[in-house]
């Protein structure tokens, strides 16, 4: 079975960059610190227990891909699938992207206080596409190509970059999907 990933539209593919534009989407999300592996670890467990059960109904709501995770700082962050991460001063906003038909009333409420349910506006975003483990030279790097292409597109940054990683932890490392986002004005 495949994962769900949020939809979106390419208004420009350039070998591994894109520029995508998404719709309005739902997310559970918690905030939570330390380096962004720990950061991501302790957020994806927490919004693990929301989907698996721990809510005011019991129910199991479908995993997606991405796993979001941007810095607790920026005001907004954009993604559906990937796991996305951004962060700087070890405080950090991990996300999981609700799947589509999903809303603010239907889907159940946390039982954990640390678990938001948020609504996220259509968006555009900027991404370069990778695979491989992702070290924090990998990450800096694709961070700087995409800037560049950002800045070569003439387009306008809203906010910080994050990572969006797409698969499990048991995938090998050469398999695995990740990516860098940029938000962008429209």
């Amino acid at each position: 079975m495949a994962t769900e990933e949020p939809p979106f539209t390419v208004s420009v593919k350039q070998g591994d960059f894109e520029v995508r534009d998404y719709p309005a989407l739902v997310a559970a999300e918690v905030s939570v610190s330390g380096d962004r592996k720990d950061a991501a670890s302790k957020g994806f467990r927490l919004l693990a227990g929301y989907i698996f059960g721990g809510n005011t109904r019991q129910q199991s709501i479908a995993m997606t891909a991405p796993v979001v995770q941007a810095p607790a700082a920026s005001e907004k962050i954009a993604m559906t699938a990937p796991v996305l991460q951004t962060g700087g001063d070890g405080n950090w906003v991990v996300r999981f992207i609700m799947p589509q038909g999903s809303t603010l009333e239907t889907l159940p409420k946390p039982n954990n206080p640390k678990v938001q349910l948020r609504a996220i506006p259509p968006s555009r975003m900027a991404v370069v596409r990778f695979s491989g483990l992702v070290g924090q030279d990998a990450v800096d790097a694709k961070t700087l190509a995409l800037t560049q292409f950002v800045k070569a597109q003439k387009l306008q940054p809203t906010g910080a970059a994050s990572l969006a990683q797409y698969n499990p932890p048991w995938t090998l490392w050469f398999m695995r999907r990740n990516e860098v986002m940029i938000p962008v004005a429209r």
